[in-house]
């Protein structure tokens, strides 16, 4: 059996994710997000979208310590 694809339009991603419909536009303008396209409507796959966001890494341990000495002076 064939697995059931979901789709969400892009303003019910951009109100799930906090991104503006335009941020997501530009992403399929640029490659980085696709879209599937039935006539005019525009349909995302969420997981797609949430593809998008990367985790980013926490600052070192000496990073913090550097910010804590400035903030101190």
């Amino acid at each position: 059996m064939m697995a059931v694809r979901i789709y969400e339009s892009l303003m019910a991603a951009a109100d799930r994710t906090g991104v503006s419909v335009k941020t997501l536009r530009r992403k399929i303008a640029d490659g980085s997000l696709p879209v599937y396209r039935c006539g005019r409507i525009l349909r995302l796959d969420p997981q797609e979208v949430d593809g998008l966001f990367r985790r980013y890494p926490a600052a070192s341990s000496a990073a913090r310590a550097v910010r804590s000495v400035r903030a101190a002076s």
